[in-house]
């Protein structure tokens, strides 16, 4: 990989949906950065230090959520004299986002009282009353034509739809959940998938025009729903939970044909690929020594400095089987216990499927849905910080919080790292196209870019550092 120098941040950043362009906040400052050799495109000043920044799906448009204020101002790459600023006066502002067609912005006031619909065309505004949840309970259909909008009122959960052209409620029904925790349209816009907070396991798939096709739950009284994503070519939906497992639905039946469980010891018959994170061996190079007076001065190559500067070095070893994952216990006697499925993400073909169980932290799982079978299994020294799959084939990347990348993809593994002095990943994003990787450390960020390797460069028995 090819890496770029650091630059300064210290909030929000993200990649435009074009691929082109990179936003970055600086205390009260927009930078818009050049995703290929990020010099400054543009550069905007807000009134307050910037908590949130989002795109418009357009690539022209790019609002930034100052909820201290509270307060959003928008601003225009093509028009840079263009602006615009939302306050809601006392009701204040806990989130916001664009619509499909980049021409709207919606706002949720503090304590859901309202989400309002803000037009930057004609400044005329609707607003939707108690909305369910400030940054979620919103979703939208693929073909940007639809929202779905959750609300709560006479104690019950309701589903709005709305139409994204005049902004009109189209219909609404209600929906058989205690505390609806979330919602998503499928990739066909065929179905809504709806589930129930963690105090119930319940996962409910209506169609748009309300009706309730199929009402999954796996067991009852226990924790329930952690979360929930749809393959991105709609025929599958995971679902993870409290109980270390994830099941996958089909979207002709809604029944579950696979379950995953996340135990803490892999079996000798279990035919998955287990990768350990371990320190590489230091190596001096005695090339360079010479036996003489001046001894401590004449020592060239990796010296032992070299290793102490935090440079270090590590490894995949392949692992023999059976072998017993780190875990830990979770403290059942305090609220959202670290336990379930807290990470889950599809690859983009659909084959592939990462999860990270939170009472196993430093475990990566790769499953192979196709076979139905887990395919690969990453154990690191530290917790995973962030995980994400190229959007353009099935290779995941993942950090924890020291100088080193992780990536995987079916031919193998591999440990890289960044030549960046104290430079620790947190985060990390790809951008639409896949040819940039954002990297994020607390108060700086590069980004990096895959050169392509040759095949046999990285295999399942040798997985070298980059």
């Amino acid at each position: 990989m090819e890496f770029t120098d650091a630059y300064k941040l210290t909030g929000p950043c993200c990649f435009s949906p074009n691929s082109r362009y990179l936003a970055v906040a600086v205390d009260y400052r927009l930078v818009i950065r050049d995703v290929h050799s990020l010099k400054v495109v543009q550069l905007y000043t807000c009134v307050d230090k910037i908590g949130y920044v989002e795109w418009a799906l357009d690539s022209e448009y790019i609002l930034c959520g100052l909820y201290k204020r509270p307060m959003v101002q928008a601003w225009s790459l093509t028009q840079p004299e263009w602006t615009c600023k939302i306050d809601e006066g006392p009701a204040g502002i806990a989130y916001a986002r664009w619509s499909p067609d980049s021409r709207h912005i919606l706002t949720t006031s503090e304590f859901q009282l309202r989400l309002t619909v803000w037009s930057l065309v004609n400044t005329a505004c609707v607003h939707v009353q108690c909305p369910k949840h400030a940054s979620k309970g919103v979703s939208f259909t693929q073909d940007g034509k639809f929202a779905a909008v959750c609300t709560r009122r006479d104690c019950k959960d309701y589903v709005n739809l709305l139409s994204c052209h005049t902004w009109e409620i189209m219909g609404a029904f209600t929906v058989d959940t205690v505390d609806l925790a979330g919602i998503e349209w499928s990739p066909d816009d065929s179905a809504i998938v709806v589930w129930d907070s963690l105090l119930e396991y319940k996962v409910l798939i209506y169609s748009p025009d309300g009706r309730c096709l199929f009402k999954y739950q796996a067991y009852e009284s226990g924790l329930g729903v952690k979360t929930v994503a749809w393959s991105p070519c709609g025929q599958f939906l995971a679902v993870g939970s409290y109980d270390q497992a994830v099941r996958a639905l089909n979207h002709l039946t809604w029944k579950n044909f696979a379950e995953f469980m996340h135990v803490s010891t892999i079996r000798s018959s279990c035919g998955a690929a287990v990768y350990k994170e371990v320190d590489e061996p230091f190596q001096l190079d005695m090339s360079g020594l010479c036996l003489n007076d001046d001894f401590p001065h004449c020592m060239q190559g990796n010296g032992p400095e070299s290793a102490a500067d935090g440079n270090s070095r590590v490894k995949y070893k392949l692992m023999d089987l059976p072998i017993n994952l780190p875990s830990q216990k979770a403290a059942m006697d305090k609220p959202n216990p670290k336990q379930g499925i807290g990470l889950l993400s599809w690859s983009n073909d659909s084959q592939y499927l990462f999860t990270r169980s939170d009472n196993m932290p430093a475990v990566l799982w790769i499953w192979d849905i196709r076979r139905l079978e887990l395919t690969a299994v990453l154990i690191q020294k530290e917790p995973i910080r962030a995980a994400a799959w190229d959007p353009t084939c099935p290779r995941v990347v993942l950090c924890t919080g020291s100088s080193h990348l992780y990536m995987w993809s079916p031919s193998g593994s591999c440990c890289i790292n960044v030549p960046l002095p104290n430079f620790a990943i947190t985060d990390l994003k790809w951008n639409s196209d896949g040819s940039c990787l954002l990297l994020k450390d607390r108060e700086t960020f590069c980004c990096a870019a895959v050169v392509p390797m040759l095949p046999g460069d990285i295999t399942d028995d040798d997985s070298s550092d980059g």
